[in-house]
């Protein structure tokens, strides 16, 4: 998931380098999304395994 959140970042650069402004923010969103949810899932698994 880690992936595809740097992959969306990566368009979201490109897109605003060639002034895209709506295809920019629209892969920005979706990498910050993902990155979220990477970031409760990784907290979640790291609590976890303190339980066992």
């Amino acid at each position: 998931m880690l992936h595809y959140t740097l992959v969306f970042f990566i368009i979201a650069i490109i897109a605003a380098a060639l002034g895209f402004g709506g295809i920019a923010a629209g892969a920005a969103g979706i990498a910050k999304i993902l990155f979220f949810v990477f970031l409760i899932m990784a907290l979640v698994s790291f609590v976890m395994s303190l339980g066992r």
